[in-house]
């Protein structure tokens, strides 16, 4: 196909890639709140990226009540702004749609050249109305409490691309030879499938990449509502505290020592879905299989606090058992079985293995699904009972499937999630309870550390990456297979 294209084919194609690389650079620059061109005066939240001031109309005014209740702007300014944003990034989106059409046939893609330029045309609209507010903005009455000032870096680094946009794209128009009259709009197969993966890793940048951008915050002395300068970067500060600090380095000692052992006992009874999903499969009765599959996988969808609320009503010393245990002679008076630090590993391994070993099975289920019927059928003419075909048939079968679990898990050993342990945590057991997750919530949202927090979190992803590697290259050379 690449040798029937004609010379200006061929040029438009390579021009497609400047096009493709300024929406691209669009899409991505609009989720972060320093490249915001809305950012016209000091009303509007510095944490806001183009898209969240084009989305959220109570964000971007959240700071202008006083300013609007004392005449110094106008609400129709703000109006205008909001609307702005919207036209900008939905012309962005627009032009997003040139860029995946432009991979697909001739037609396709002079099809898409066309939302190409609306797109850009749009955009460069909404820029402009974002220009126009700030030009009420900035006559206010009172400059010195509206501060206005008009982010012009931003605002020419979206114009620009815009421009580039719908310059290219009319070039390619030009440059395109008109296509057949009975010609449909087709796309290889790889394409598709390409387009079809696209929005799952959209959300994947946006909410596991994008993130990655607040770790700038470990190497500044910064403070809540302060800013981001030269004056207060401290370099490795944070990072040389954790052995300088005695305070903090036992700290630290501490809360490993419990994420470690609720990971390793994580890590010991991961085998118990696999097991679970094993017997659930031997069950014959279809109806009891489904029942006791539901009952097991409920408490998944059950929030720790309800589960606090339950472990509260059956083991406080009001509680269900106390209450019993009293009522029978057995005890004097109730005692909460919650308070104390005595097995407390134990008690969050039983809670967190009952909310979701259930769950956990639904993989191997669909393991033992994918395992060839016929090997049962063998295994039974030569006599074989059914521990023995769970022992040599069904085991082996997910044995792949469990290692792979297992490599995930020993990479997230350091990430114990943390509701289930600031539910459950009180003063009585708070040195066994204090899990890596649940330290850097208290010590950046609590006690406002947030440089010391964002640096901890920030070795513990790098860590967990470490981890994961090394785990997979002795998987690799143990059993041949990798998952990387």
């Amino acid at each position: 196909m690449e040798k029937n294209k004609t010379g200006k084919e061929r040029i438009a194609g390579y021009i497609y890639y400047v096009a493709r690389i300024g929406v691209l650079l669009s899409i991505v620059m609009m989720f972060f709140p320093g490249l915001n061109p809305a950012k016209i005066c000091d009303f509007v939240n510095k944490t806001m990226s183009l898209f969240t001031s084009g989305i959220s109309y109570g964000s971007l005014t959240e700071q202008c009540v006083r300013a609007f209740n004392q005449g110094w702007i106008q609400e129709s300014s703000f109006i205008i702004l909001f609307i702005s944003s919207l036209i900008t990034w939905i012309g962005i989106a627009i032009t997003a749609v040139m860029g995946c059409m432009s991979i697909g046939n001739l037609k396709m893609k002079r099809l898409g050249n066309w939302f190409g330029i609306g797109g850009a045309l749009v955009q460069m609209l909404g820029l402009g109305g974002i220009y126009l507010a700030y030009t009420q903005v900035a006559a206010t009455t009172r400059p010195e409490k509206v501060m206005p000032n008009f982010p012009l870096q931003n605002w020419l680094f979206f114009f620009v691309i815009a421009v580039v946009v719908l310059v290219t794209t009319l070039v390619i128009q030009l440059m395109l030879p008109k296509p057949a009259e009975d010609a449909k709009y087709e796309m290889e197969s790889k394409f598709k499938l390409f387009l079809m993966f696209l929005p799952f890793a959209a959300l994947c940048f946006v909410f596991s990449y994008l993130p990655l951008y607040g770790w700038r915050y470990a190497f500044y002395d910064y403070q809540a509502g302060g800013t981001l300068s030269s004056e207060n970067f401290v370099g490795f500060q944070w990072f040389t505290m954790l052995f300088q600090n005695e305070a903090t380095r036992s700290d630290i000692v501490r809360v490993l020592r419990n994420t470690l052992v609720m990971s390793g006992l994580g890590i010991a009874t991961s085998w118990l879905p696999m097991a679970f999903a094993i017997f659930l499969s031997e069950i014959k009765s279809q109806r009891m299989k489904r029942f006791v599959q539901t009952f097991a996988t409920i408490p998944n969808f059950i929030s720790w606090v309800l589960v606090y609320a339950i472990a509260l009503a059956i083991f406080s010393s009001e509680g269900f058992i106390s209450s019993l245990m009293v009522n029978s002679g057995a005890w004097e008076a109730g005692k909460n079985m919650l308070m104390g630090d005595s097995g407390h590993w134990f008690k969050m391994l039983a809670w967190g293995t009952w909310k979701g070993v259930g769950w956990s099975a639904i993989i191997y289920i669909a393991g033992i699904a994918g395992i060839d019927q016929q090997l049962y059928e063998a295994a039974t003419v030569d006599g074989a009972g059914r521990f023995q075909k769970m022992w040599h048939i069904t085991l082996p079968g997910l044995i792949p499937t469990y290692m792979v679990m297992l490599l995930m898990a020993v990479a997230g050993c350091l990430s114990n999630g943390m509701d289930q342990y600031m539910v459950f945590d009180n003063a009585t057991n708070t040195n066994v309870n204090m899990v890596l997750d649940l330290y850097v919530y208290k010590l950046g949202i609590v006690n406002g550390a947030i440089p010391l927090s964002t640096m901890i979190g920030m070795v513990k992803s790098v860590v967990s990456v470490v981890l994961l590697f090394l785990a997979n290259t002795i998987s690799k050379l143990v059993r041949g297979e990798s998952i990387v």
